[in-house]
């Protein structure tokens, strides 16, 4: 069990890591919800992350991270209960859809898909988040290109 709080702390670490050097924070605000996301290829991983998370490392798969937090009054941030669909594409318009899971530490939350990339093809995401059962669900579309470390 430790093992796999250390990993999962591995993973949002390494994909918080990445999203603040790649665009620096990548997340949309929904009234009182932030809505983080950040991909991220496989191979970045290290072996025993991908293995304790049933993650295939491979230099052509990439994993989509989506995490929803609550803003509190004091200014503060907490995990919330949501959902994700999503849809993942180049942008000829060849779409596949996402599979999620979600995967919890403690309060923490995150909801993970992993899918094939092509060597420097911008790819086209399209997330259905629902967060609150009284409000539709939120929509985020971004575009990231991906490559290959060979």
């Amino acid at each position: 069990m430790k093992a796999k709080r250390l990993g999962i702390w591995m993973i949002g670490l390494l994909l918080g890591l990445l999203a603040t050097t790649a665009q620096a924070q990548q997340f949309e605000r929904v009234g009182n919800y932030q809505i983080h996301y950040s991909a991220i290829n496989t191979s970045f991983l290290t072996p025993e992350v991908a293995a304790a998370y049933d993650i295939q490392r491979s230099q052509v798969m990439a994993l989509l991270n989506v995490s929803v937090l609550e803003e509190q009054e004091d200014g503060t941030t907490r995990p919330a209960n949501a959902w994700v669909n999503g849809r993942v594409g180049n942008l000829a318009g060849q779409l596949q859809n996402l599979s999620f899971r979600t995967v919890r530490d403690g309060e923490a939350i995150y909801h993970l898909a992993t899918f094939r990339i092509q060597e420097d093809e911008p790819m086209r995401f399209e997330l259905e988040v629902g967060y609150d059962r009284n409000a539709e669900p939120a929509q985020v579309g971004f575009i990231q290109r991906f490559y290959i470390d060979r």
